[in-house]
């Protein structure tokens, strides 16, 4: 990073105009990048989707600016681990620009969001990374993240999903 260029994180603030415009433009580069699927958001997930955050409890973002620039963008969500009998932040979402890469914004994303699980008393935080996503699970290496394993003779484990049709008007 140029050494006069300023890297910040903020807290997203979801009905604020300005950050919710930057977290939908940041959101949605990501979803039309290759590692997002492909695919731009559609419009009506574009139209719910800043009241639904809002309207979730436990859900936080951060922006990282660079000299007041919006060019990153990571979502969590709280949870909660049996296991450890406290909560977890999941890191649902991490984008940076393409342009602003190898600059230590994700590194500056991470640090704000261990500072808020650790402000919530939280004993972990998990992510999902695609297999073939090498660059970030180096990144994610570097920054002390590893596969979750309890028993190594059981293997890693795995981020599974199953698709449900969404009823006709979702609540949000």
């Amino acid at each position: 990073m140029p050494h006069d260029a300023k890297l910040r994180t903020e807290r997203v603030d979801y009905t604020d105009p300005q950050q919710g415009a930057e977290l939908l433009r940041l959101l949605n580069d990501y979803a039309c990048d290759p590692m997002g699927g492909g695919q731009a958001l559609a419009e009506e997930v574009r139209q719910r989707l800043l009241p639904a955050l809002a309207g979730t409890p436990g859900t936080f973002s951060f922006l990282a600016r660079i000299d007041g620039q919006a060019v990153g963008l990571i979502n969590c969500i709280t949870g909660f681990s049996t296991f450890k009998a406290a909560p977890l932040v999941n890191i649902h979402d991490v984008y940076v620009d393409p342009e602003f890469r190898g600059r230590g914004v994700t590194r500056t994303l991470f640090e704000a969001v261990e500072g808020e699980a650790q402000a919530r008393a939280c004993c972990k935080v998990t992510l999902e990374v695609l297999s073939g996503n090498l660059v970030a699970k180096a990144v994610y290496a570097r920054l002390g993240f590893d596969a979750y394993v309890l028993d190594p003779q059981q293997g890693e484990a795995e981020f599974w999903q199953k698709n449900l049709r969404q009823p006709a008007s979702y609540p949000g």
